[in-house]
């Protein structure tokens, strides 16, 4: 073999095991093995060996781009920094939420482009398997066109809808509030407000058309779909019917039973789980759980979130650590149509890491992605 994960507590189809795994080419080749024979061991004694984490969502690299407002920095050192962070934190498989929005700046059209040639020639030199999930604001109706052909032509691993534009919209009699969105892009004030007065006329002439063209694209070329912020039934019900069956952070209980009911995959945020409760003020993600509303975890906007989650929904009585793991990992990867991980098994890509619980928090003691021992 090439690598043997000795005397862990290893979380397999059935539960955990007291054993070995057994990695041979890349792959899982057994679990449970007391083979002796290999060429690097990793001593797994007194911790967890688990699926690596799968985030379905996760936008923390943009404070590598710009750690302060107009501070930027550039593409490839940022996205190999955040690289390490993914592997610090036990991510094995990361899908980078980029939003494609009307507004200039860091979310413009032309930031997006720039994102996804960096990440297409940085992609091999990965450490985490890292995909690509576009956020797409369907106020943009401008970039339907050319978005549906970076979809045919196999550039998104993931497409999610969103819709900031009524968000905003409440706000067009704020000048604070507005200020800050125009701060945001660039532009002053007044600018700004004649630029949002145009997408929202085109938004309302375009904006359907433009989600089932996109959806259409999708469908064909076999890539996942999200919808982000659904707030009622007939929304869910409405993304499900265009083939997009997940559902990422629909707006309360109501919505997100919808979502089970049709059964599409809940989605909600790792950090609502650490912190105790949503920073927006909806739904407790941990109390989702409990419920059986919520089957995936996602970083969102902080990658150690994924790691702690689990053991924190453990530890308060939600679900047991065999199956709180699997809303990072298992679920995430059928959520996403990634049959060849997700779990510990043979066959499967050996995407796994080695954690105890001997200090204050969860302490990774190993990263294996695709077979390969990671230094962190």
């Amino acid at each position: 073999m090439d690598l043997l994960i000795e005397n862990g507590r290893v979380l397999t189809l059935d539960g955990f095991v007291d054993g070995n795994v057994a990695i041979e080419g890349g792959v899982i080749a057994s679990v449970g093995s007391t083979l002796t024979s290999a060429r690097q061991r990793v001593d797994a004694r007194g911790a967890y060996v688990l699926p690596g984490i799968i985030d379905i969502h996760g936008d923390a690299f943009e404070r590598q781009l710009m750690p302060r407002p107009g501070v930027h920095f550039p593409l490839d050192i940022a996205l190999m920094e955040t690289d390490k962070q993914l592997i610090a934190n036990g991510i094995t498989t990361a899908y980078h939420g980029v939003t494609l929005s009307w507004e200039p700046g860091l979310r413009s059209a032309e930031a997006f482009r720039k994102f996804m040639r960096e990440h297409e020639r940085l992609k091999s030199h990965y450490t985490s398997d890292v995909r690509l999930h576009l956020r797409f604001e369907t106020a943009n109706v401008a970039m339907v066109e050319e978005t549906a052909g970076w979809i045919a032509e196999g550039r998104i691993d993931a497409l999610a809808f969103n819709d900031h534009l009524p968000h905003i919209r409440r706000y067009r009699k704020s000048p604070d509030k507005m200020g800050v969105y125009a701060g945001r892009s660039g532009m002053n004030l007044d600018d700004f407000l004649s630029l949002f007065e145009r997408v929202a006329r085109d938004a309302d002439e375009g904006q359907a058309a433009g989600i089932e063209h996109l959806a259409k694209a999708a469908r064909n070329a076999g890539v996942p779909m999200l919808s982000h912020d659904d707030a009622n039934e007939e929304t869910r019900q409405h993304f499900h019917d265009l083939g997009c069956h997940i559902a990422e952070f629909p707006m309360g209980d109501v919505t997100a039973a919808a979502a089970k009911i049709l059964g599409d995959p809940i989605v909600l945020g790792a950090p609502n789980v650490v912190r105790g409760g949503s920073h927006t003020g909806l739904q407790s993600a941990a109390d989702a759980v409990a419920k059986g509303l919520c089957d995936v975890l996602a970083s969102d906007y902080y990658y150690p979130a994924l790691l702690n989650a689990p053991f924190i929904l453990a530890e308060q009585g939600k679900m047991p650590l065999h199956e709180s793991w699997k809303l990072v990992s298992t679920n995430a990867a059928d959520a996403l149509g990634l049959r060849d991980r997700g779990r510990i098994a043979s066959g499967q890509r050996a995407d796994v890491i080695v954690l105890s619980e001997d200090g204050p928090v969860p302490i990774l003691k190993a990263t294996i992605s695709a077979g390969h021992v990671c230094s962190f």
